[in-house]
């Protein structure tokens, strides 16, 4: 009886201890969809018994866990504030967030004020620290390579959007302009002509600028707030430009059966979807009880968690509930407060639990502004989109889902409600064959022989097993791009075909003399 409690304490000990890793997040962006993103990879790892240190503008929201440590970067909130998004503000043109340089300056100041914080500060001067390894967000800014120079281990990146050239160039090389659109321009290949120019010339300049102005702000930066904490504490202190490219894996919230199908390399992962839960809460009673009762189904409409709906000018609220009052399906509408003169049909909610509400029979169809996780969730479920796009990667998003013929697109403009209505009409009329395309999407989406989140531990876990995974490192990063372009190889063509006409114009200035002097002769 002793031999077997013995063997009983033995193997609980060694379920509990192995793969169990110190794992340090960074997710400092303050941005709900982000926090989102954040919040369920660390739910993720700590279910799977690894210790997490977290850092996080959302610390408040935490769950007390023995194994979760959170490094409290709430203050950023100060900075990136909702008046950022001020719908209004966007309809005027008045914030471009199609303009490269606007997005860079924005992230890198969050990533400044992340590496100077008093409390990562803290945290990176601590040399009790340990980690085994580090998963950084990537949001259009290299810095957060940084912290593996302080705590001496592997480095994961993880990128928030579908695989685009800016990041897939720090694990591989940047992605071919023929067929790759950059998230802003949102071209959905196969490009024309001026698409692929306009790609080409987009990641040329991309590129000059991350390679030169961009990287001297970040770089500068680093040896600010990092280096002088290399010092004290004796590590080497690695040039920022190798750093840049030090990264064992790249995470994307992405998925293949939603995304295009593109060549990536060995150190891309797709997870997307690991955000969704495994089992869908039920529903409150009066939400419950109004999509249950909708004899012609439900239309759920949301602008997401960044953007507020009452900031749309009053003639266009107006004009939506006008819309929406014409229907004969009920619409949920998430609005931040109370509207007067809603049609009967009409129900307004400030909160509402998105992915129990898509998991609803009975939610038809699912009006939103076309970020990934909403598109990713609505896939999830099998519900078609007409997407409002707004910013960043929704454009993109919204002309992947009228490509793919899940949905359409409706552009934010004052001419909304008339524009809604005839995409409403046009979905609706045809509801079947949208709702065939989704779930038929879905089912790809699903086929998969691990769920997102499980991938997700096992590629952490895999990294740190391998001692930061180097098989996987693209061997394109040691080949620099003019030879990827072969640029040398025209340069010695071009050098070649320019001897070649200095050769046949000597000979032929060699004969031209003889010419003129028999002439002469004559």
């Amino acid at each position: 009886m002793e031999k077997l409690k013995c063997l009983l304490f033995c193997a609980v000990v060694s379920l509990c201890s192995c793969d169990a890793y110190k794992i340090l997040a960074v997710f400092p962006v303050p941005s709900p969809s982000h926090g989102i993103l954040g919040d369920n990879m660390i739910k993720h790892l700590l279910n799977a018994g690894h210790e997490v240190t977290y850092i996080t503008p959302y610390a408040s929201r935490q769950k007390s866990n023995p194994k979760l440590h959170i490094v409290d970067v709430t203050d950023h909130h100060s900075f990136f504030n909702p008046d950022i998004l001020d719908l209004t503000e966007i309809l005027e043109g008045t914030v471009n967030f199609k303009d490269h340089n606007f997005v860079f300056s924005m992230m890198m100041h969050i990533a400044a004020m992340t590496l100077e914080h008093k409390n990562v500060q803290k945290l990176m001067r601590d040399p009790q620290q340990k980690f085994d390894v580090i998963i950084g967000e990537y949001m259009f800014t290299d810095l957060y390579s940084t912290f593996p120079a302080v705590f001496q281990c592997p480095y994961i990146w993880f990128s928030t959007v579908e695989p685009h050239w800016m990041v897939m160039n720090l694990v591989h090389s940047p992605m071919n302009p023929a067929y790759n659109g950059d998230y802003m321009y949102a071209n959905i290949p196969p490009f024309n002509f001026m698409q692929r120019v306009q790609e080409l010339w987009l990641q040329l300049t991309g590129l000059y600028h991350h390679n030169n102005d961009y990287y001297q702000r970040e770089e500068a930066v680093y040896l600010k707030h990092v280096v002088p904490i290399l010092k004290e504490q004796g590590k080497p202190v690695p040039d920022y430009n190798v750093l840049k490219y030090n990264a064992s894996l790249l995470l994307g919230n992405s998925q293949v059966a939603i995304g295009n199908a593109v060549p990536m390399p060995p150190s891309y992962k797709h997870i997307g979807g690991y955000h969704i839960d495994d089992e869908v809460k039920p529903l409150p009673e009066d939400l419950k009880k109004i999509l249950d009762n909708a004899k012609n189904g439900v239309i759920y409409f949301s602008m997401g968690s960044n953007l507020k709906s009452k900031d749309l000018p009053d003639d266009l609220k107006k004009g939506l509930l006008e819309v929406f009052g014409g229907l004969k399906q009920t619409v949920l509408w998430k609005f931040e407060e109370n509207l007067p003169n809603q049609p009967k049909n009409v129900h307004i909610v400030q909160w509402a639990p998105q992915q129990s509400l898509l998991a609803h029979p009975n939610l038809k169809l699912f009006v939103t502004h076309g970020g990934l996780l909403s598109l990713t969730e609505a896939v999830h479920f099998g519900v078609p989109v007409i997407a409002i796009p707004v910013f960043a990667d929704q454009f993109l998003n919204a002309n992947q889902i009228q490509h793919k013929r899940i949905g359409e697109k409706v552009d934010l403009s004052h001419n909304l409600p008339k524009d809604l209505k005839v995409a409403l009409d046009k979905v609706l009329a045809d509801l079947p064959r949208y709702t065939a395309k989704v779930k038929e999407m879905s089912v790809a989406y699903h086929d998969s022989p691990m769920k997102p989140k499980e991938a997700l531990n096992f590629w952490v876990e895999h990294v740190v097993r391998t001692r930061g995974a180097p098989h996987l490192r693209s061997v394109a990063l040691q080949v620099p791009l003019y030879q990827q372009a072969y640029l040398d190889l025209l340069a010695v063509l071009l050098a070649a075909a320019v001897g070649i006409l200095l050769v046949v114009r000597k000979i032929l200035c060699f004969f031209k003399p003889q010419k003129n002097i028999k002439e002469k002769k004559n």
